[in-house]
């Protein structure tokens, strides 16, 4: 099953996106919010995941970035028992809509808010990771393991926090040379996709969507990483909880979170 839905998002991937990077028409973008961008590529794609999904996993509940928009109480129902997928048919849709080639599309499956599989997809280099809660991580077939351990001062990581509250976030940001700030791709998918492939050492964010966040919590997991919320406790898809950090070791979690959240009570992440 893992592999029948890596070949649904790379097909969808590759028909309803890559024809359109760099070719959308002003009308074909549009402004959600101020500052959230959706273009016509994002609908098209959820349009097509959500109903293969159906096909592939009869009885699940799909749950996509797009149709929360339209019904925001779908959120709600990510803590059902399942089977439940979050999607985000097109991540990092301002850099798509700019023509900038850092986006992906990216699935879960959640069981009671849990990720137990994760999907990334990078439709431009048709790059593949994909996890199952015990099966490890895998890349275009290649098994992925995190390894090394370095030192917070010698760390490559990124703390995208800007909804972050005060004064959290004014420490945090006198905080951030201790560490090598290697900034975001502003798509999370391609942050994963260097953390996974060695580019990057630890991920910090403060607004967690689920679909953002739970296929690449499930696969760093399953690659030997620490993953967790900020306070200690297991990274569970909740509307109302904040804050997902992801390290390539147990250590520099500890250390990245004792640093730059030093107020955070300890909890169970790497212990």
């Amino acid at each position: 099953m893992p592999e029948r839905i890596a070949e649904l998002i790379r097909e969808v991937a590759r028909t309803e996106l890559v024809p359109r990077f760099r070719a959308l028409a002003d009308h074909e973008i549009i402004e959600k919010t101020p500052g959230d961008l959706v273009t016509v590529a994002d609908q098209a794609a959820e349009d097509r995941l959500a109903p293969g999904l159906r096909d592939l996993v009869p009885g699940c509940l799909v749950i996509g970035e797009e149709a929360t928009h339209a019904s925001p109480a779908l959120l709600n129902r990510v803590g059902e028992d399942g089977p439940v997928f979050v999607v985000d048919p097109l991540d990092g849709t301002a850099n798509f809509a700019a023509g900038r080639p850092f986006f992906a599309t990216m699935v879960a499956r959640l069981h009671k808010g849990k990720p137990v599989a994760g999907w990334i997809y990078d439709p431009l280099d048709d790059q593949m990771l994909m996890a199952e809660e015990g099966g490890g991580t895998w890349l275009n077939g290649r098994k992925l393991t995190l390894d090394g351990d370095p030192i917070l001062a010698e760390a490559r990581g990124s703390a995208q926090v800007r909804l972050l509250e005060q004064p959290y976030k004014a420490l945090l940001d006198d905080r951030r040379g201790r560490f090598i700030d290697h900034g975001s791709t502003l798509c999370a998918g391609h942050d994963y996709l260097r953390l996974l492939t060695g580019a990057m050492d630890f991920l910090l964010y403060w607004r967690t969507m689920p679909w953002d966040h739970a296929p690449g919590a499930i696969i760093v997991s399953e690659a030997g990483g620490a993953v967790g919320r900020p306070g200690g406790q297991p990274f569970i898809c909740d509307p109302a909880s904040r804050g997902i950090l992801s390290a390539r070791s147990s250590a520099l979690w500890r250390q990245a979170r004792d640093t730059l959240l030093p107020d955070f009570v300890p909890g169970t992440v790497g212990s």
